[in-house]
């Protein structure tokens, strides 16, 4: 088992990587790279660059407030 979490630690870890170098080149380095560069083909459009991470943001704060409101709600169920 130790192997398997090891492997799901190594992924992880690369996939974040790869997320973090991806979105940071995309917002920092290519704003200063001509428009009709071929590199402009692997990115999507720079509005993208704060939609997406501001929908996952509210994506991700929605699950933690349910998960939370179910939390309270069992824990009510036990007092009562």
């Amino acid at each position: 088992m130790e192997l398997a979490d090891r492997a799901v630690g190594f992924l992880l870890t690369f996939t974040s990587l790869s997320i973090f170098t991806y979105y940071t080149f995309w917002v920092i380095i290519l704003p200063f790279v001509d428009s009709d560069n071929f590199i402009h083909n692997y990115f999507l459009p720079q509005e993208y660059a704060i939609l997406i991470p501001v929908c996952a943001g509210v994506v991700l704060l929605s699950l933690l407030c349910i998960f939370i409101g179910f939390v309270l709600l069992k824990s009510k169920k036990k007092t009562a």
